[in-house]
């Protein structure tokens, strides 16, 4: 097996070579019509999440498992929101006004609508004086030049960028800062005694995840705990905003509360299950919870030995630190969009969400390894993902050859594919690297307080301990904040 991602998470993890005996990998790009190698991102990263959790069963039992990996499974969780079925839904609607845009210097700008609780598409009318339709904003950023409404924007708390190609941005200030960390960061920020794993049913049984988190990355990580046996505890607001197909695609496994942090007696409940818990996952803007009091610094003295997972846009480093952002931008400004429209009209990674569900992934591998580390030499650990650094990620490991893209177009528009493939599709249309029937057998049907649904199951292969969800997807609110009883 050859996986340059898997071998560099493994790197990260301080477990060298000898790992990737118990790992198996089967496939291999171009799996959808993209010169990036996307299969092998989703499959070394998957695979790094599997080993992982073998080294955790490990820690319990002495055993390690055996790993399998299918890269085109892998790249289905990379779409995996699009596979929800069996409720009435069209899936995540952005902002009409999400979109590229060209701008006064023959440039492009991507302007994303963000959140409706945000101030964010708010401001961004405002800064450029228009009305709140695709017109209208087309003709105002015409007026600029990218570069400045790009300072406009972070100024004023918006979320847009200018596209790049991925020399201009290896170059950019903020590139060079997160080029010089880890695509994964597991640092110990704390000294407490080790916890070491007892007997328990499964690699994660007993541990306990706080999952403040919405939309796709931060709920894709906790959700990987969930899958292997964590006791997760997703808490939301009522104020703020939800995708019900995110909801349903990244809530498996979870229980889910609502706290309002505005309220003194909320604060003291959240503080209160970070006392009686093990990791504590975040994906709002940097500095949204420090301000309530939040850090990583504060829950290791409250909670010593606590796992600190935060996920962010342009990384935990650099003056773009604070900047609002999303998937799409993460593409926008790391050059996948740019090469992805050949350096013309530039355009989104076609049918996936592959910063967003990558960072996901890598920040619950970054769990896992903190929690081998609490277990073997103790202490506190905050683990760092951004979706840029991700998005870095892809672009390093090379390109897959022209000619092999080429070869695959050409057999999609095949009568023979066709035949074989029949109605294999998602809201994205076809699904290229995948037959109905190889799809089927990665889905799962599931009774959910929404109703009957059918969705990707894990896709991670242990020779022990299979991963599965214990818990359907339930609604915001659904549950008391409170954690279950933990398994002796």
């Amino acid at each position: 097996m050859s996986n340059k991602v898997f071998d560099e998470l493994m790197d990260i993890a301080g477990w060298g070579p000898g790992i990737s005996k118990i790992v198996n990998i089967t496939g291999r790009d171009p799996l959808m019509l993209s010169c990036f190698r996307i299969g092998e991102v989703a499959s070394g990263i998957h695979a790094a999440c599997g080993a992982a959790t073998s080294k955790l069963w490990e820690l319990r039992t002495g055993r390690l498992q055996t790993v399998d990996v299918s890269m085109a499974a892998a790249l289905a969780t990379f779409r995996s929101f699009n596979y929800v079925r069996g409720i009435s839904s069209t899936g995540p609607r952005q902002p009409p006004i999400t979109n590229f845009y060209p701008t006064q210097d023959k440039r492009w700008f991507y302007l994303h609508g963000s959140m409706p609780d945000t101030n964010a598409h708010r401001n961004a009318l405002k800064i450029l004086g228009c009305e709140e339709n695709t017109e209208s904003v087309a003709r105002a950023i015409s007026t600029w030049d990218a570069q400045s409404l790009e300072d406009a924007f972070a100024d004023g708390g918006c979320c847009g960028a200018m596209i790049r190609s991925a020399d201009e941005w290896a170059i950019h200030p903020q590139a060079r800062v997160l080029a010089s960390l880890p695509v994964v960061q597991v640092i110990k920020i704390g000294d407490s005694p080790p916890e070491p794993f007892h007997a328990g049913t499964r690699p994660l049984s007993g541990i306990r995840v706080l999952d403040l988190t919405r939309v796709l990355a931060g709920p894709t990580c906790a959700r990987t705990l969930a899958e292997h046996g964590a006791d997760v505890l997703r808490i939301g607001a009522a104020h703020l905003s939800d995708s019900a197909q995110f909801v349903l695609d990244t809530g498996h496994g979870k229980r889910s509360a609502l706290l309002d942090l505005r309220n003194d007696s909320d604060t003291q409940t959240l503080w209160q299950l970070i006392r009686e818990g093990d990791v504590f996952s975040q994906s709002y803007r940097l500095g949204t919870l420090a301000e309530r009091g939040f850090t990583p610094e504060r829950l290791a003295q409250e909670r010593p030995g606590i796992v600190y997972v935060s996920v962010n846009c342009y990384g935990h480093e650099g003056t773009w630190q604070g900047r609002r952002g999303w998937e799409q931008l993460a593409q926008t400004v790391s050059g996948i969009a740019y090469e992805e429209g050949a350096g013309e009209n530039p355009r989104l990674m076609f049918g996936v969400a592959p910063t967003d569900y990558a960072t996901g992934y890598l920040g619950a591998f970054g769990a896992l390894v903190a929690l081998w580390r609490r277990a073997t030499e103790g202490g506190s650990y905050y683990v760092r993902v951004s979706l840029t650094q991700s998005g870095m990620l892809i672009n390093r490991l090379g390109r897959v050859p022209q000619s092999a893209v080429d070869e695959l177009k050409q057999n999609l528009a095949s009568d023979e594919y066709k035949k074989k493939h029949g109605e294999t599709t998602s809201h994205y249309g076809p699904v290229p690297f995948m037959t109905p029937e190889e799809l089927s057998s990665l889905t799962v049907q599931t009774e959910t307080p929404y109703g009957s649904i059918k969705h990707l199951a894990p896709v991670v292969r242990l020779s022990e301990t299979p991963a599965r969800w214990e818990l359907p997807s339930v609604p915001p609110g659904f549950n008391k904040p409170a954690w279950q009883d933990r398994e002796e």
